[in-house]
């Protein structure tokens, strides 16, 4: 039997080490050889991986055990080498680089439509939201900015065949912090609504999540009112066939849309209109038009009713705003306007046009609210969250995915000028010795798209829509020809007869012209601005603000979305960018299902090859030498707190300080370059040694004034609980509080009978007197509940017979307690009064103390004050035993000679005698709390207390007359004699619990606390929090996580919603009014039938079968540029083994198997087979499981499905 040495991370117990974490430690450097780690990690649930600073993401496609409480704090302030990659770690390093640098900072997401981009700018939201701190304000913040992202999401996310939860809307989210790390505001800026999403949907998609939320999740109230039915009533939701999403509980996620409108701000009446307008789209959409004499008209007068109603303006002017426009025509210097009719199409386009208008002005509406609530007026420090929808390849491809592409074409602009093509510059500038990596610099295409000079796409684009008028037939056709009469020549551009081709940096993409020019236009005709600006609902109105006299040629949409993006670039360059580039391991969205060709694909056209060679190459680190000698100037007495001289001298002799390798760093003309990413954590964890060291100085003296300021507080507060009414013992008024006097954390055996979250106030071995007043050691437990008092008895049967075992003598509820009496004398006695049981009569050596605390929990759980008496004759009732027993005793008290109480009992009374103490009213010595303990006078410390106080006769315990009595002594030694009622478990052995309801003491406190220095080689980490800089011991522990059997599912997507149905008799109460006209008091009537006949039939998605767009896309011209890049690179390179001897010869050939059966894998360690594949077999295994290969791909296989060749 063999054994495997699994490889676990050195820091995080039980995690698996699978592959590598940082690619820059690769032996060999290829898209393969990334492909194959990535896969590796990716198999054992690893989905992060680094490439030096950039992270490396790849989507699951099912949830992941490591996102909890506990790896924030594993991750919060750690370095990035201490623990497996996380996107924790980035975001840590985002927030603490902000803190140290003073400067913004910015992740950019990048990847294709389902690689995950969406959830990864969820998690860095969370954890900076948990790890900063703040106030009302702060977390009001925090609150909007994690809610915000499910309430956008509703409106601007849906279902394609790429991704269940596609963004179809760019966002820029900047997240505002003040200069103590608190985010206290926020922006979103968003780009790009695809509105088309609206009023058409591809096979196997559907429309934006909120329409499907609101007919699932509404209470049968609102649907009323609204008028909503099944999906499949609705055009606009009908033409896809697709109506539910696995995995996705549309009411559920309508509640989660509904509380956040409430957390942004919304008023109940606003969030009424935004499910009015949402409404109003779908029934909008159930509008259909017939010909008519070569004109539109509406097909059914009855579906204009329920959206004229929500939208609050007349079914007339609806109906002649959807047929007819109105065109301004010039002649001869005059201008008249003329009542046009459309006809079947036109219309069509119109009613559309206000659908897509009505839902994007509704978007940007939630959007404003957001920032609206979120806003601040200043701006000191951001961080920025890029979420933008991916590269995407559907089998018909518009205006809304060319304009798509060109944003990730931008950024991926941005990823090679500041990672590739800045970095090397900026070597050769600095005059670092360096040799040159090529890469593709896709900016040939993005100036084949947006470029003026010479006319890029775009260009052509809005000039053919200047020239266009009224009438747009043949328009996009014409844009076409424009377009191949001007870049026709272009490496990156082809043409076919409905469209062109663009080779983008992640493969070729066609584009149908069909609609271009339309959608570019982006232009609500005035008729439709005017209508919804006559509605009666000022809401409705103020989403339609245009003037609509204006000449003005209005932007187009192409001109808007480039602006929009340079803009963006511009922001992002400005901040210190940080990148996870996401990876999508196929396309059927399963989990541990591997497609290789199209993982390969993206690896290189993200350029995760020549990331990693430069990454290799060049250094981890520059920084100013000015700013490097600020940072770490603490680390050498000659720099801090700043450097005499010249700044290159200075790093030279701090580096020589910290014994860094000279390999390890090189000095620049301006900044210093350090090589390895753990030669910087040196530096960082030397420099927070120096300030931890610092940090205890301020912290223990900081603990002293307060300890010292606490426990004369609490000294005088007990104080007041005697004062005036019994005398003090001398030795004992000027003395600390320790609260714990047992030393539970050290002896489980007594702690065990109270709760486990249970707080012990106080604790200390008391003397308790029984109804003959002989005395027994109790051990008395004071919580917020409960009353303990605990003995011993000798275990007379079973294996532990002899020895003695805890027990729960008393157990006595808080609010039980009637009374305490005590005597006005310095006498230690105290009796608590039990309602409707007997009393206690106990000694302790800290009554005050005992008495102040239980004061405190009295009040807090009866809601009274504890009454305590003063007499010097007490009586109380004592517990009936057996026959007899019950009734009365007292306890007479009074003044004798010495400290000592002398006690005289008799049958039913116990006189009790003791000398004068301090006055009545003694008050404990008001110290200076900033002076030292050991130079304080007065006051006698426990010290002299012992020395000079006699231990009475009795406090001596009777336990070893118990034993005599008893028979045979305990197995395990007996405990020595207690120390002033110690009991011999006080802290001359261990120190004092911090459980107690107190502060520790200072040095000159009773028990004094252990002795020693600090834990040994603690690993020091900081973080920030609302006070600062915090530097912490941390000692991180992380599970390893549970790999799981690939599921096999079988499901089809089925068909959700309601059954059709008819317009209920019932009337609910209608939407909101302001100033709403007579016609709109009762709700209008909704068709019964519904656009059902225009739907299409559900689709059953062929799993055997993939679609050719679904494909990995060809690379283009862009693939090959990125081969003759590499091979350029080769060709630079030495000769491998120029003078080196002759290698080996291969071994001998493995044995070959033929597969006689087909053979599909039922683990990720097998390999799938057809009848025929010849395999190599690498081993034979006499359990029936062969080891073997197939090409690439090695794994297990039955033996009896084979026979050898």
């Amino acid at each position: 039997m063999t054994t495997t040495m699994v490889k676990h991370h050195w820091q995080s117990h039980n995690v698996k080490q699978s592959g590598l974490d940082d690619m820059v430690l690769l032996s060999k450097i290829s898209e393969s050889s990334i492909v194959d780690n990535l896969k590796k990690r990716y198999m054992d649930d690893q989905i992060f991986t680094y490439i030096g600073p950039v992270l490396v993401s790849v989507n699951p496609f099912k949830q992941m055990t490591y996102f909890t409480d506990r790896e924030v704090e594993l991750y919060q302030g750690s370095a990035a080498y201490e623990n497996p990659p996380h996107i924790y770690a980035l975001a840590d390093d985002m927030y603490r680089n902000m803190m140290i640098d003073m400067e913004n900072q910015c992740v950019i997401i990048s990847g294709e439509s389902g690689a995950g981009k969406t959830v990864a700018a969820k998690f860095i939201m969370s954890y900076i939201s948990k790890v900063s701190g703040g106030g009302d304000r702060v977390q009001h913040v925090k609150e909007i900015i994690l809610k915000s992202n499910p309430l956008l999401e509703a409106f601007g996310n849906a279902k394609t065949v790429r991704n269940n939860n596609s963004s179809r809307f760019g966002k820029y989210f900047e997240i505002q912090f003040s200069r103590g790390g608190e985010p206290d505001g926020g922006k979103i800026s968003n780009f790009l609504l695809e509105k088309s999403r609206v009023v058409f949907q591809n096979p196997n998609e559907r429309n934006f999540h909120i329409f499907y939320q609101m007919l699932t999740g509404a209470p049968s109230e609102l649907k009323e009112q609204l008028g909503t039915a099944s999906p499949d009533y609705f055009y606009y939701l009908n033409q896809s066939g697709c109506y539910s999403v696995d995995g996705t509980n549309d009411a559920q996620e309508f509640s989660e849309t509904m509380e956040a409108m409430q957390v942004i701000g919304l008023t109940p009446e606003e969030q009424q209109f935004v499910l009015q307008i949402t409404a109003s789209v779908l029934h909008i959409g159930n509008i259909s038009f017939i010909e008519n004499g070569n004109y539109a008209a509406v097909e059914n007068q009855d579906y204009l009713a329920y959206p004229s109603y929500l939208l609050g303006v007349s079914q007339d002017a609806l109906r002649q705003k959807l047929t007819s426009r109105v065109m301004d025509s010039k002649w001869g210097g005059k201008s008249e306007s003329i009542d046009v009719t459309l006809n079947v199409e036109q219309a069509s386009s119109t009613r559309d046009a206000l659908a897509k208008a009505l839902h994007s002005r509704l978007f940007d509406f939630l959007v404003q609210s957001v920032n609206t609530a979120i806003r601040k007026d200043y701006d000191e420090f951001n961080i920025g969250v890029l979420d933008i929808y991916g590269f995407e390849i559907f089998q018909r491809n518009g205006f809304e995915q060319f304009c798509i592409n060109f944003v990730n074409e931008k950024l991926q602009q941005i990823f090679i000028e500041l990672t590739l093509k800045a970095e090397q510059e900026e070597y050769v500038q600095e005059g670092i010795r360096w040799t040159p990596i090529d890469y593709f610099n896709n900016k040939i295409v993005c100036d084949l798209i947006e470029s003026k000079s010479p006319v890029g796409v775009m260009c052509v684009l809005d000039d053919t829509c200047a020239t266009m008028h009224a009438v747009n037939e043949g328009a996009d056709q014409k844009f076409l020809g424009k377009l191949c009469g001007a870049v026709s020549t272009h490496e990156h551009f082809q043409s076919f007869s409905a469209g062109f081709i663009i080779h983008h940096y992640a493969g070729k993409v066609s584009y149908d012209v069909d609609n271009f020019c339309e959608k570019n236009k982006d232009v609500l005709f005035k008729d439709l601005v005017e209508l919804m600006q006559q509605s009666e609902y000022d809401f409705i109105r103020s989403l339609f603000p245009e003037n609509t006299n204006t000449q003005k040629r209005p932007t187009t949409a192409s001109s808007k979305i480039k602006t929009q993006c340079n803009i963006l670039v511009s922001t992002l360059m400005k901040c210190s960018p940080h990148y996870i580039r996401c990876i999508k391991p196929n396309e059927s969205k399963k989990p541990h299902d591997w497609e290789e060709s199209r993982a390969k694909h993206q690896v290189e056209y993200l350029g995760l090859k020549e990331n990693v060679r430069v990454r290799r190459a060049g250094f981890a680190y520059r920084r100013p030498f000015h700013k490097f000698l600020q940072r770490y100037a603490i680390l050498t007495p000659e720099t801090w707190p700043r450097w005499q001289g010249d700044e290159r001298q200075g790093i030279q002799h701090l580096m020589s300080c910290v014994n860094m390798d000279p390999d390890q760093w090189q000095c620049g003309k301006t900044k210093l370059f350090v090589k390895n990413p753990e030669s910087l954590f040196l530096l960082e964890e030397t420099r927070d040694r120096k300030y931890d060291g610092y940090a205890r100085v301020i912290q223990k003296a900081f603990r002293q004034f307060n300890a010292r300021k606490k426990y004369q507080q609490i000294k005088e507060e007990a104080c007041q609980v005697v004062f005036n009414r019994k005398e003090r013992k001398r030795n004992s008024i000027n003395r600390n509080f320790v609260g714990d006097y047992i030393g539970l954390e050290s002896h489980p055996e007594i702690r065990q009978f109270a709760g486990k979250r249970e707080r012990i106030e106080f604790a200390h071995a008391v003397t308790k007197y029984d109804r003959r007043f002989k005395t027994t050691k109790r051990d008395l437990l004071l919580s917020g509940k409960f009353l303990y008092l605990v003995g011993r008895e000798l275990v007379k049967k079973g294996p532990e017979k002899g020895t003695l075992k805890e027990v729960l003598k008393r157990q006595i509820e808080i609010e039980r307690i009637q009374s305490v009496s005590v005597s006005p004398y310095q006498d230690d006695f105290f009796i608590v009064h039990v309602n409707g049981d007997y009393d206690s009569v106990l000694e302790s050596i800290f009554k005050t103390e005992f008495l102040h605390v239980l004061s405190k929990k009295y009040q807090s759980k009866a809601n009274r004050k504890l009454e305590i008496n003063f007499d010097c004759r007490v009586e109380f009732s004592v517990k009936k035993e057996g026959w007899g027993g019950g009734g009365t005793r007292h306890v007479n008290f009074t003044s004798g000679a010495g400290d000592v109480p002398q006690l005289k009992p008799s049958s039913k009374v116990l006189g009790v005698s003791v000398g004068p103490g301090l006055p009545k009213n003694s008050k404990p010595e008001v110290r200076n709390y900033s002076r030292p303990t050991n130079q304080r006078r007065g006051g006698g410390g426990y010290q002299q207390q012992q020395q000079q106080q006699q231990q009475p006769r009795h406090q001596q315990p009777p336990r070893q007359q118990q034993q005599q009595r008893q028979g045979p002594l305990p197995s395990r030694p007996a405990p020595g004699a207690p120390n002033n009622g110690y009991g011999g478990r006080g802290p001359s052995s261990q120190a004092p619990s911090q459980r107690g309801g107190y502060p520790r003491p200072p040095s000159d406190a009773f028990p004094p606390p252990p002795t020693g220095g600090f834990p040994p080689n603690p690993t020091v980490s900081s973080s920030y929090t609302q006070q600062g800089r915090v530097f912490s011991v941390v000692t991180p522990q992380q599970q390893p996580p549970q790999r799981h059997p690939h599921p096999r599912s079988t499901n089809q997507p089925q068909r959700g919603g309601l059954a059709s149905r008819g317009r209920p008799n019932t009337r609910a109460p209608g939407p909101p009014s302001s100033g709403r006209r007579g016609v709109a008091d009762s709700l209008p009537n909704l068709p019964r039938v519904g656009q059902q006949g225009r739907a299409r039939a559900p689709s059953i998605e062929q799993n055997n079968e993939v679609a050719d767009f679904m494909r990995t896309p060809d690379a283009g011209a862009a693939g090959l540029q990125r081969r003759l890049s590499q091979q350029k690179s080769q060709r630079s390179r030495p000769v491998p083994g120029g003078n080196r001897p002759k290698p080996r010869p291969k071994p001998k050939a493995l044995p070959k198997c033929k597969a006689i059966y087909s053979y599909d894998a039922q683990d990720t360690d097998e390999i799938s087979f057809t009848e025929g594949d010849a395999i190599e077999i690498l081993k034979e295994d006499a359990s029936g499981w062969w080891s073997g290969r197939i090409g690439s791909r090695e794994g297990l296989f039955p033996g009896n499905y084979v026979e050898k060749i």
